[in-house]
């Protein structure tokens, strides 16, 4: 009898070990898989991740383990779907920030908190330099042509890295659109444009005639006024579209420009220009359809940046002479 127990407590000796030791693997592997899922990550510094329209989760593994941002795309796509729940991941371009671990990414991923790339239009852009800052930004895609003039909203709009240049400016052109509508159905009954191309156009002027936008409705008033009474526009942005399509002239304006007879040059003719000399913004094309009551019929610069305005001639040539004398004292005449 003792010497068959003495032979089975071996047996049961070895069997617990076996047991235990597989016990601790488990519990190893399961520590290990559990940890891996909140570890920091792999990433040695802030990652983007361009997650495609329609891909899964897996394409997703299969796309971080590329960009280093986790150590296995198989580890992550099993712990993802252990511990990450049913919520389905969203297309766009992520940021992984550095040492991230595998439950911050799918959250990141989930979230849709996707990267925002801007591309902002100043007011009174003209549409030339818009073509050129939409194809001088390599982040997007594919060539685009000068849009019409004025038919773009300025404003700051997100893309996604690789987007279509022309999806991005028909973006633009929509914004335009629906403020433009929401603007006129607004408008004032005091308002010199009869058309909303007519107020584009007049806003254009505005925009580019003052940037101080609390001077807007007063400059839009001043042209309104002189419109109804067939005067000339003189606005001196006129003269310089049609020679540059709107970018800087970079010089004085000759002589022979102020009397250059175009479709334009509102020195040379009564009215409105045929077409907007500039994209302009909200707050110009609100100013030409809620201008100022005023009895003004000029304006000339006052030396602080804005302008000074006169009901009559004899006023504003008091103004011109004031401004003159600013100039001399400047060194610019």
């Amino acid at each position: 009898m003792m010497a068959r127990r003495s032979g089975a407590n071996p047996v049961r000796r070895l069997g617990c070990i076996i047991l235990l030791i597989g016990l601790a693997v488990v519990a190893f592997v399961g520590f290990r898989f559990v940890h891996g899922w909140t570890e920091t990550g792999p990433a040695t510094q802030d990652i983007s991740i361009v997650v495609p329209e329609g891909s899964t989760l897996s394409d997703a593994a299969v796309l971080l383990k590329s960009a280093g941002a986790v150590r296995s795309a198989d580890a992550f796509l099993t712990r993802a779907k252990v511990f990450g729940g049913a919520k389905p991941i969203k297309a766009g371009e992520f940021v992984v920030p550095k040492g991230a671990s595998n439950r911050e990414i799918l959250s990141i991923l989930q979230g849709g908190k996707t990267l925002t790339r801007l591309v902002t239009i100043p007011e009174g852009m003209p549409s030339i330099l818009v073509q050129e800052r939409l194809m001088a930004n390599d982040e997007l895609t594919g060539d685009v042509a000068v849009p019409q003039e004025g038919s773009v909203l300025p404003d700051s709009y997100a893309f996604d890295k690789g987007e279509p240049r022309a999806a991005v400016l028909k973006r633009m052109q929509a914004a335009m659109d629906k403020a433009l509508a929401k603007l006129w159905a607004e408008r004032a009954p005091n308002t010199i444009a009869k058309s909303p191309q007519e107020a584009i156009i007049l806003a254009s002027i505005v925009e580019k005639e003052t940037a101080i936008a609390k001077e807007r409705p007063m400059v839009a008033g001043v042209y309104s006024n002189r419109l109804r009474k067939n005067m000339m526009l003189q606005a001196d942005p006129t003269i310089i579209y049609p020679i540059t399509k709107g970018k800087p002239l970079g010089r004085r304006i000759k002589k022979s420009e102020i009397a250059d007879v175009n479709d334009y040059n509102t020195y040379a003719m009564t009215g409105l220009p045929k077409g907007p000399i500039a994209n302009p913004g909200r707050l110009s094309i609100l100013a030409v359809l809620h201008p100022a009551e005023t009895n003004a019929l000029y304006f000339v610069a006052d030396g602080k940046g804005g302008h000074i305005f006169a009901d009559t001639y004899q006023q504003h040539n008091e103004n011109v002479r004031k401004w003159f004398e600013i100039r001399r004292a400047r060194g610019e005449l």
